[in-house]
């Protein structure tokens, strides 16, 4: 099996990779309720600074879409050397709420011209915030997997800047499609609901080898919880 080229976190850059793509299936209630898929693909650079385009879509299975259609879509470009993100668009299909949301980030004036279903505002940003896409992938860069460490960062969501706290719970050893994986529990505190359906608290898998894929991921709904679990894109899941 042949990886694709990949950068490490001991360089000091993303410890994913370039052309990573993983997908899942999603659970709900023991019910298969959907897929979804993250992608990384690399963009020209901008003023010879890299950038990489993170990508994410959730559809809903055709059991589930009878009663509450989901097709979610967002992508979001990122300056490789910061690591903040420069635009995300996420268009929001869930049962009745149609959303189409639009970012362009100035982190240079701490503003952000966010549009949400064509309204545009001019709003003010702390220097280092992230969106609801790119703050997954700053942490699977920076925050230490050992049980105790934290990070806390800015989110810039639905026209508003919110606390994001995550935290490693525990060291926890699972087994899937990808194989068996050492991996960091690493609890997520949402005081909005993100890209996942959630309605509140996000738990990630990651796992605690160099590439810090999150094999797994939990999320609280209205009822119950939706369980998004890696079937392609690392270790046996990964097609040569």
């Amino acid at each position: 099996m042949v990886m694709p080229a990949w950068v490490g976190a001991a360089e000091g850059t993303a410890p994913f990779l370039r052309g990573e793509r993983l997908s899942y299936d999603l659970t709900w209630l023991a019910i298969r309720a959907g897929t979804a898929m993250l992608d990384v693909q690399a963009v020209e650079a901008d003023r010879d600074r890299p950038q990489v385009r993170l990508g994410m879509v959730a559809r809903s299975s055709p059991v589930v879409t009878k009663f509450y259609p989901v097709d979610n879509r967002a992508v979001s470009t990122v300056d490789v050397e910061s690591f903040l993100p420069l635009h995300m668009t996420f268009a929001r299909r869930e049962g009745k709420r149609f959303n189409d949301f639009d970012y362009t980030f100035r982190h240079r004036e701490g503003m952000v011209t966010a549009v949400k279903d064509g309204k545009a505002d001019e709003l003010p940003i702390p220097p280092d915030a992230q969106d609801a896409i790119s703050c997954l992938y700053y942490a699977r860069n920076v925050l230490p997997l050992v049980p105790g460490a934290s990070l806390t960062m800015t989110v810039h969501h639905d026209k508003k800047n919110y606390p994001l706290r995550v935290r490693v719970e525990a060291l926890e050893t699972l087994e899937g499609a990808w194989g068996r994986s050492e991996t960091a529990r690493v609890l997520v505190i949402m005081p909005f609901q993100g890209i996942f359906l959630n309605e509140g608290n996000i738990r990630v898998w990651l796992t605690t080898d160099p590439f810090r894929v999150p094999v797994r991921m939990k999320a609280k709904v209205i009822i119950g919880s939706i369980v998004a679990e890696l079937t392609q894109g690392y270790g046996r899941a990964t097609k040569s």
